[in-house]
């Protein structure tokens, strides 16, 4: 019976040898390529530095009145606003307010990254099934891998550094992005469109006029979910020098600091609230005011 207790397995030299040979493929990759690939991504990193600097800079009365006309336009409602803006200072008098700017400044660049790449890939997707079957499965990969594991190749090729936790936040939190722009242009009436056929809409102003604002309240439940994904990937983040809320919490993991870990946790999850709150509530009108339009 000791084939039920044992797995047919690759020949333990087979395997080491091929562990081996792909991790030094992937070394002299980066060694050959690492900087090419480092000055590529020079403008997304001066992006993220200006964003950081403006928000960390600007007096924070105006920063605070910014969000509030945010908060505003996106749900026109004054408890969240006021309910924003009380958070927001209660975080200033726990003197966590540089922390929370910063992490602030890198969910926005992310969520800036994640729609400029992911609503064309999602297009793509929906207009196109083959396109669909070849990019699922590698969704399903970026959504169920480990999030340390994104951490491995970004660091071997960019080093640590603001860019590699850059990006590998958007790795991990750009699929519901995707996801729900194929799903909220699949999901447009199938009427609507032949009556946009019957005037003689071309395939881009049927895409720009009618399947886009149609699709507008999903896309913007998919932007709503990679700003929650960004905020979780952030803690984990700061173990290669992404700045912000994160890295006190690592810090008191580290030393076991409980209030400093439970304070700054909190923060997190004051902004998680606050940018789910607003966006969920944009989300709303639109989708009523859709409504209306379309009868």
């Amino acid at each position: 019976m000791d084939w039920l207790t044992t797995f047919p397995h690759l020949n333990d030299d087979f395997l080491r040898n091929l562990k081996k040979s792909i991790d030094e493929g992937f070394r002299m990759f980066t060694r050959a390529y690492g900087d090419s690939i480092e000055s590529f991504f020079n403008p997304l990193q001066y992006f993220l530095i200006q964003s950081e600097r403006f928000m960390t800079q600007t007096p924070w009365p105006i920063i605070m009145l910014l969000i509030g006309l945010l908060a505003w336009y996106g749900s026109r409602s004054l408890k969240i606003v006021f309910g924003s803006l009380a958070a927001l200072f209660v975080i200033g008098m726990f003197d966590m307010w540089d922390d929370t700017m910063k992490t602030i400044s890198m969910i926005f660049v992310c969520t800036v990254l994640a729609i400029v790449i992911g609503i064309p890939i999602g297009i793509l997707m929906a207009r196109s099934d083959r396109v669909q079957a070849v990019i699922n499965p590698v969704l399903d990969v970026m959504q169920t891998m480990p999030s340390f594991v994104y951490l491995i190749p970004v660091v071997m090729l960019l080093g640590i550094g603001k860019v590699p936790g850059l990006i590998a936040v958007v790795i991990y939190a750009i699929p519901p992005m995707i996801r729900l722009t194929n799903l909220g242009i699949r999901l447009v009436d199938k009427d609507v469109l032949e009556a946009a056929d019957s005037f003689g809409s071309s395939a881009w102003q049927k895409l720009k006029d009618v399947q886009m604002p149609l699709a507008l309240p999903t896309i913007m439940a998919g932007i709503n979910q990679t700003i929650m994904m960004a905020l979780a990937m952030v803690v984990i983040a700061s173990m290669i020098g992404v700045q912000g809320l994160g890295q006190p919490v690592l810090k008191a993991i580290n030393n076991q600091y409980f209030t400093l870990g439970v304070f700054n946790g909190l923060a997190i999850v004051v902004i998680a609230i606050i940018f789910d709150r607003v966006s969920q509530a944009y989300g709303k009108r639109l989708q009523r005011h859709l409504e209306v339009v379309h009868g």
